[in-house]
């Protein structure tokens, strides 16, 4: 890893900053003082300080974040409002992007991360990651059409849809919810199952994603970090 970027990861300010501290030789590489921001250093294998003090290095950073209305679920755009826009410089050295998508007009758990690896695990269709959406429906829905969804109905392009898993919360005139676990994801899947059957998605929102659910105390817009045990837990193969 560029030294620069170690330091710039490690808090020590923007690289263009990290350079200046370089330059007053107040940075030291094995004892040594180092000279080149581009010089590669192993934070594992050598030893790195600032001031004297070893540097508190981490390569990875998990956010969960309840995705609000409205706001895109990517890195930058130059129009609109992404999740990205909603992070503090000290999450934006990590320089994170989301693990996935959510629909603009979609809530719930979004992961941002910087660790490549472990979003194509928990995007790739082979790993049947399962996701699970709150979905509010315009109609009623029967339970011939909970089995509907539940062993697969045709979407766009004549793709028959996984398995899934459909709950039944909410079935009246004025407010029908179901819960539905899917482990695909395909373009708008959710509204795109909802369709098939009749109905139509009025309001959406993803619970969990593998094994970890979203936290209730986070308001639309808000996140925090996953907890060791979180992370743990989405790393686990799935069922």
């Amino acid at each position: 890893m560029r030294l620069d970027k170690l330091l710039a990861n490690s808090g020590y300010g923007s690289r263009k900053e990290v350079k200046l501290i370089v330059k007053a030789g107040a940075v030291m590489v094995d004892g040594k003082p180092a000279k080149d921001v581009k010089a590669h250093v192993d934070p594992d294998a050598q030893e790195v300080t600032v001031y004297g003090e070893p540097i508190d290095y981490r390569e990875f950073i998990y956010i969960m974040m309840n995705k609000p209305q409205g706001v895109l679920s990517a890195t930058e755009d130059s129009r609109q409002k992404t999740v990205v826009d909603l992070l503090t410089p000290d999450e934006l050295r990590f320089e994170p992007f989301p693990a996935g998508r959510l629909d603009k007009d979609t809530e719930g758990f979004l992961l941002l991360t910087n660790d490549g690896q472990l979003a194509h695990r928990l995007l790739s269709p082979k790993k049947h990651v399962p996701k699970t959406y709150e979905v509010h429906l315009k109609s009623q829905i029967s339970p011939e059409d909970i089995t509907s969804l539940e062993n697969g109905v045709f979407i766009e392009g004549g793709y028959k849809t996984k398995p899934a898993q459909a709950e039944i919360k909410a079935n009246d005139k004025e407010h029908t919810v179901i819960y539905l676990t899917i482990t695909e994801g395909k373009f708008h899947q959710v509204k795109q199952m909802a369709n098939a059957v009749g109905n139509e998605v009025i309001y959406l929102k993803r619970l969990s994603m593998g094994r970890v659910s979203l936290d209730p105390a986070l308001a639309p817009g808000e996140y925090r970090e996953l907890s060791e045990e979180e992370l743990e837990r989405l790393n686990e193969p799935q069922a």
